[in-house]
């Protein structure tokens, strides 16, 4: 999962909620699900995040303003 890109990740956050949503599921499985959610979610949002610093830096660096 850690080569996982942006997408991939909330395509998975959303697959999981959908199972989440199951009335069969048990607690234990929603238990399970809802932790993996959370980490793929804290992995997107880093990735995320990373865009965003990428997007500033290039921005800098067209604009001539450097830091």
């Amino acid at each position: 999962m850690a080569n996982e890109n942006f997408e991939a990740k909330l395509q998975k956050s959303k697959e999981l909620i959908d199972k989440l949503m199951n009335p069969d599921i048990t607690l234990e499985e929603s238990i399970k699900i809802y932790k993996e959610g959370l980490e793929s979610i804290k992995e997107a949002q880093k990735l995320l995040e990373e865009a965003k610093l990428k997007v500033q830096e290039i921005s800098k660096t067209q604009s001539g303003v450097e830091s």
